[in-house]
């Protein structure tokens, strides 16, 4: 059975790429959507930064066609600044906006925004109601199970935020307080998915690395889809073969060193064509070491692609990355 947000139809069980600071901006949506991912979301922005018109809060307003669905993704301490940014926001023309309720970062929560509100959960609802009431848009949210292990409050997050007209919630398996260390717990979201309380789809995010994790954590714990963050950096083919897995069940071979070189290049250059060659260059090179991991002795390569700072030099990298080791990974062995 698909789907839906709102009037969103994503198929059956939905892959979606979480929004990830630095990360999740249009050259790496590019890759990820070639590799078939079903939604995807902006980096998050600042209520703060989209009402003074800040260049870098608006530059993430910038979605394209190819990419939808896609959502756009704000976070602030303000209520009645969500509000006004909503409705900046909803100018840009994505088809859903979303909460961020989950940031676990300092200089996030820790100004009351993000995990934040998940001490306050009353302002949360506020918060929620003033953005649903400032767009046409489907609103979703992205939250965490709690603060801390002692106030795991997700469950009436879930009951609350859905009465006041959010369209489906995503859930990360951890709470604020351990941040990305130790292992997500889906358990409490198994438990929000079951309560008959809560019509809208819930999608589980945090540790899904492999198609195994993807297959086994569908059935353990009964989510509508999956969010997909840290393990897309440098491998956008998660997606496809997850997908391929649900619809086959057989297992794609990895992607060769020659996709992996193309699918770095195009990041590269379409890094260049949105940030400009200085900025392309320099943000570029976080994800080199991604791109090519687990291949060997891969050191001197790396070195020189983050020092590098002639684009037809940094293709000449490519190419002899590709040449040099087309011969030992024709076909994705060291996936």
């Amino acid at each position: 059975m698909s789907v839906k947000i709102g009037n969103i139809d994503l198929g059956e069980f939905p892959l979606l790429l979480a929004p990830m600071e630095d990360v999740s901006d249009p050259p790496f949506r590019f890759v990820c959507k070639q590799s078939g991912v079903d939604m995807m979301y902006t980096e998050f922005i600042s209520s703060e930064g989209l009402i003074r018109d800040a260049a870098k809060s608006r530059a993430k307003l910038d979605i394209f066609e190819y990419e939808r669905p896609i959502g756009i993704q704000i976070f602030g301490s303000e209520i009645d600044h969500m509000r006004e940014a909503t409705e900046i926001a909803t100018l840009a023309n994505p088809d859903l906006m979303d909460i961020n309720y989950g940031c676990p970062v300092k200089n996030v929560a820790c100004r009351g925004a993000g995990a934040s509100l998940l001490q306050d959960i009353d302002k949360m609802v506020k918060m929620t109601a003033a953005v649903v009431k400032a767009t046409h848009l489907p609103v979703t949210v992205k939250t965490r199970l709690g603060w801390d292990d002692n106030t795991k409050n997700v469950e009436e997050v879930a009951e609350r935020l859905q009465d006041v007209g959010i369209q489906a919630l995503t859930i990360h398996g951890r709470t604020r307080a351990q941040l990305y260390k130790g292992q997500a717990d889906w358990t409490l979201i198994r438990e929000i998915k079951r309560n008959p309380r809560v019509k809208i789809p819930i999608f589980g995010n945090g540790d899904v690395d492999s198609i195994q994790k993807a297959a086994d954590w569908r059935m353990e714990y009964e989510v509508d889809g999956i969010m997909i963050g840290r393990a897309a950096i440098g491998y956008p083919w998660i997606f496809r073969e997850i997908r391929h897995f649900f619809n086959t069940g057989e297992i794609l071979p990895g992607p060769s060193i020659e996709e992996r070189v193309n699918v770095c290049r195009t990041h590269f250059e379409k890094s260049i064509d949105w940030k400009g060659p200085r900025v392309g260059i320099f943000e570029m090179r976080r994800h080199y070491a991604n791109y090519f991991k687990g291949i060997p002795d891969f050191k001197t390569y790396r070195m020189q692609l983050v020092k590098e700072e002639n684009i037809d030099t940094i293709h000449s990298i490519l190419d002899e990355i590709a040449e040099k080791y087309q011969h030992i990974y024709p076909s994705g062995e060291m996936a």
